[in-house]
Order: C-alpha cells, then structure tokens, then sequence
C-alpha cells in the first residue's frame, strides 16, 4: 500500500460538473490542479467561458479558477476529453443517482461514471464518490465497474473513498466548504488520505467515518429523516384543514416548546429528499425488511401536489368558477425557491392534475429556464408575465422573493382563488393555504 496517492502531490478529476461537482472542483482548484470532467459539451463551453446556468458558482469565482493550462500546479481546467485527465491520482465521482418513473434506484449514471474512471485508473489512485446512495453501493456495485474496466484490484492497486456530498442549491450561506464534511475509504490509509485531502480545503472540518458503509448509510438518512418529518406537517396540514384550523398557527404555538422541530408542509420535490428515501428503502426490501415509516412518508409526500390541486378546484367551486376551462396562474415550477433548478419538482403534480380538468395553465417562473422545463417535463413556461389578467386561479408553488411582492389583484379576476403552498403571502389576501 505504499503506493498509495499522497495528498501534497494530488492532482484531482472531478467527474460531473453539476450542481454538486462544480462548486467542489472550485473549492480544489484554489489549492490543487484540478479537473473538471463531464460528458455535456456545452456544459464544457459555458464553463470555460466563465458562466454557470445553475448560480451556484459566480461569475467572478469561477474566472478566478479557470485555467486553459494543464500544467498549472493550481487551478480549474474543465474538459469533456478523457485523456486530459489520465494523470490524475484522486477521482472524485459526483454524477447524479435518480429513480426510475417506479421509483427503484438508477445507478445508470454511477456505471459509466466508473466505467470512464476505469479507462485512466492507475496504481495507487483513489476513487471518491459523491453521489447519494443506498450502503453497500461503492464497494458492491461500483468497484467492481473499476475493476472490470482498468484490470487492477480494489484495495491492492487502487482504493475507493465515499464522501457524500452536502450541497443545497441556492443557498449561498451554507457553501461547500462551510458544511462539515464526512469522509471515509476502503482501507484505514485511504480513510486517511481522503480525509486529509477535504480537510485541505473544507474549512468546516470533517468527520471521518469508520468505514465507507457507514458514511453511505449516514448520508441516506438524512435527507429520509426530513422526508418522514415533512411528511408528518403536511398530515398536520390536511387534518387541520378539516378541523377549520389554521397549521402555520398551530406550528408557531407549538414551536414555542425548546425541541419542537421546526418544520413546514410543503411540496417534497428536489434531488435529495423526494429520492434518496427510496435508496435506503430498496435495500431494506433486498434483505428482507420491508421499511413502513420511511414508505409511508414518501407516499403521503407524493401526494401533496394533487392534493393541491384538489383544494384549489374545491375552493373553485364554491366560489361557483367553472373549472373546465379556466385560466390557471401557477407561480413556480423549481423545487424550491430562489434556484434554477427544476429537478423532480413536486410542482407538476399540481399541473397533472389540473391538465386532467382540461384547464388553461400557464406557468411563470423568473429563475427556471424554459427550454430545461419543456425539455423534462413537456410543459411551455415564461420567464416574465405578459399582461395576464384574467386568471381565475392562482397558486403560489413556489416562494421565489419576485411573488412577494406581486400585485396578484392586478392578474386576477374580481372573484379568483388564490393559494398559498408556501405560507408567504399576507394571510387576507389569500383564500387558502397549505
């Protein structure tokens, strides 16, 4: 093992620059020569011209880093060329690991992650990956692809490391180096390795778990704990709908209590919390367990958007509005509030829904774009209103700071409902909210 990568002479490839992988190659480019790999060449293009579509790395920041010289002893070089990337001794895999439209794990992307890796693998290299997953996933199912592919043997020409990533997109408080970050690898030296190697430049510190399982098993269940306790406030929230009571009023009285945890009904969409639950419960069901707490929220969770729906076309209808053909305002289509990213929104649901009512839907978004929008789901959003008036339902999906301050009187019609998913607007002037 001696032949181990040493952490003063890395040179490291970050494999996927999204919204994980990029922001991370920035944070190892101020003090490593680092790579930045992905598949997507216009993604390449835009990055070497110093712009990221997704904000997560500003302009500034980015042309900081970029560098056009592969020999540089720092910097960002992004490319789609593997054999930049063959000298390389730390490969830091960061693609994304989604579900099938049945909701089962779709390790595709990490296969031919590792598959690319495996074409430049090297003695001594170590291999990171990033992505959520369920345990056992690295080492099983991962390191075998690397080895198929380079024709070296795990833990004796190279090592692996897990590392799970802490992004959340949009904020830019909590950055990638201000979030303590848990490492882990194959053998106690590799451990080490890729603990020193985050520690260098994650200034939050790390937490370095005892074995790689342990840090996949640690990251799945974070994102399942918030989905099991969202999806406790959002039965909070339908149960006090029918008692006539208002849930935001009934969670600040009751959050006056030291460890009440604070939290709010919602749509469950994004990358992490409405997937990752569905991670941990596969493996559970392939030994022999069938997980009923952490299903059960992920269905109630699901379900929050036609449930949406169905409020507002009940509110509709006691307000005597035809719903089959009305004109419906949607505010939002990303999976939270100020970011681009539209990543299993929840939102859809909403619009499903109401598609199936054969109404009129528009969707305005100032942050999603609308080619990425009609690209993943098939719907036409706008970027800017255009003198809608006439709208006799509007639904505020999403928080974005631009709804705040929106005159909806002005989009509406004399009798419109208005409905507030998110709880931002001034309780008057909403007919109801989630």
């Amino acid at each position: 093992m001696s032949g181990i990568a040493l952490v003063e002479d890395a040179k490291i490839a970050v494999i996927g620059l999204g919204y994980v992988g990029l922001p991370l190659a920035v944070e190892f480019a101020k003090k490593f020569k680092t790579f930045g790999f992905d598949i997507n060449e216009a993604r390449i293009k835009e990055l070497s011209e110093g712009h990221d579509h997704t904000l997560e790395v500003e302009e500034g920041k980015l042309k900081e880093v970029l560098s056009n010289d592969c020999s540089t002893p720092t910097g960002l070089y992004c490319t789609n060329d593997l054999a930049k990337i063959e000298n390389c001794n730390f490969y830091i895999i960061t693609v994304p690991t989604p579900v099938d439209k049945h909701n089962r794990p779709d390790l595709t992307p990490l296969y031919k992650a590792s598959e690319t890796v495996g074409k430049v693998l090297k003695r001594g290299n170590i291999v990171i990956y990033e992505s959520t997953v369920y345990p056992g996933v690295t080492e099983d199912e991962c390191v075998p692809v690397l080895e198929c592919v380079s024709g070296l043997k795990f833990n004796v020409d190279f090592f692996a490391g897990y590392s799970p990533e802490r992004i959340n997109p949009g904020d830019k408080e909590h950055t990638v180096a201000k979030i303590l970050k848990i490492t882990s690898g194959s053998t106690p030296e590799a451990a080490e390795k890729v603990d020193q190697l985050y520690k260098a430049v994650i200034v939050a510190g790390t937490h370095k778990a005892t074995t790689i399982k342990v840090a996949e098993a640690a990251k799945v269940i974070e994102n399942a704990q918030r989905d099991i306790n969202i999806a406790f406030v959002n039965e909070l929230a339908k149960i006090f709908n029918r008692l006539e009571i208002d849930t935001d009023e009934v969670l600040q009285a009751a959050g006056t209590k030291w460890n009440f945890l604070k939290f709010k009904p919602g749509l469950v969409g994004g990358h992490c919390i409405g997937v990752d639950p569905y991670y941990l419960a596969q493996k559970a069901q392939e030994v022999g367990y069938h997980p009923e707490i952490i299903l059960a929220g992920r269905r109630l969770n699901d379900g929050m958007g036609e449930y949406v729906a169905h409020e507002v076309i009940k509110l509709m209808v006691k307000k005597e509005i035809p719903v089959k053909g009305a004109n419906i305002l949607v505010l939002g289509i990303t999976f939270k509030e100020n970011c681009p990213d539209v990543r299993n929104t929840k939102v859809v649901d909403i619009l499903h829904t109401f598609k199936d009512y054969d109404t009129n839907i528009t969707i305005y978004d100032p942050w999603a774009e609308p080619a990425e929008v009609k690209h993943e789901y098939g719907w036409d959003s706008i970027k800017e209103l255009n003198g809608t008036s006439n709208c006799d339902a509007v639904i505020l999906a999403v928080s974005h700071d631009e709804f705040k301050t929106l005159d909806l009187s002005k989009l509406c019609k004399e009798n419109a409902v208005i409905y507030d998913v998110k709880g931002v607007l001034p309780k008057e002037s909403v007919d109801a909210r989630l």
